[in-house]
């Protein structure tokens, strides 16, 4: 396939672009740098430039606290530049998959979140997202939007990322305990992007890891326990106790009413996912493995 990528200097950017080029794919990859995704006239010329088969939106500014004070740019980033990466693939003929957020949920559920739940989201960072599913889905007839969360994986700035940062500073990690969601690994959540580019069958999947969810403090137990990190102090936390400015869902575990019934397997449980990234992290980070004192 060629495969045009946004977000490709992001975490799971870079997954994307290193899973498709791995498959064979003439991958064209696009940072912010490279490609301002709220330039009409750039993605015009970089669409008639690469002609590509299909796009995977991993561009989205994801700092939910900023979004909350910043709308402007909130709905510029996650609104307004899918709607624009939408329409191109609709005028050079191409499939559309992009990245939404579990974020577009309330978290006053119980269990999972699944297809058949409306979307009811509480932060200004959910509803610009929400926004972007409804404008891609109406500018492209073609678009798969993908709800994922709790991404976890190498490079950029993510949950687990700023766990090991604590861990290494000694500082103490407030570990939120009421707080519930479904970690996903980004080489994972590549691969199924992927594969729902392959098969171009619009519609909301919901893409996570498969298990049972986990809280913030059961994963981040388990994630210094996976990388070999002791002596960490851990302080339990509500998610209410933070005061953030933006408000975060209670639970937002995710699971998928499609994904089986086209064939697509489950991902590996979070659990594994989580044992493969600490493995990768501490053969790449020789002084993690060691006891923190």
């Amino acid at each position: 396939m060629k495969v045009f990528v946004t977000g490709a200097g992001g975490m799971v950017g870079r997954a994307v672009v290193e899973h498709c080029m791995a498959r064979g794919d003439e991958v064209f990859a696009y940072d912010h740098q490279r490609l301002d995704v709220t330039d009409a006239a750039a993605i015009r010329d970089a669409f008639a430039r690469d002609k590509p088969e299909t796009t995977i939106n991993c561009a989205a500014w994801t700092d939910v606290d900023g979004c909350e004070t910043d709308h402007k740019r909130a709905y510029l980033i996650n609104d307004e530049a899918v709607g624009l990466l939408a329409a191109n693939c609709r005028q050079s003929g191409a499939s559309f998959v992009t990245i939404s957020t579990d974020y577009v949920f309330d978290g006053a559920k119980d269990g999972f979140y699944t297809q058949r739940d409306d979307p009811n989201p509480t932060s200004v960072y959910g509803q610009a997202k929400l926004a972007g599913e409804r404008r891609a889905q109406s500018a492209c007839a073609r678009t798969t939007i993908v709800r994922t969360g709790w991404i976890f994986g190498r490079e950029g700035r993510n949950f687990l990322s700023k766990v090991f940062d604590y861990a290494r500073s000694g500082q103490t990690l407030k570990a939120i305990e009421d707080g519930f969601g479904t970690p996903t690994y980004a080489p994972d959540l590549a691969r199924r992007l992927r594969e729902l580019a392959q098969l171009d069958l619009p519609g909301i999947y919901h893409v996570v890891n498969a298990g049972a969810g986990t809280s913030y403090a059961d994963f981040t137990r388990r994630a210094l326990v996976a990388a070999q990190i002791q002596g960490v102090k851990l302080e339990s936390v509500s998610m209410n106790s933070l005061q953030r400015p933006a408000p975060r869902p209670r639970n937002s575990r995710l699971r998928c009413l499609l994904s089986e019934a086209i064939n697509l397997s489950p991902l590996q449980n979070w659990e594994s996912a989580l044992n493969d990234f600490a493995r990768r992290f501490t053969d790449t980070t020789a002084s993690v493995a060691k006891p923190l004192t």
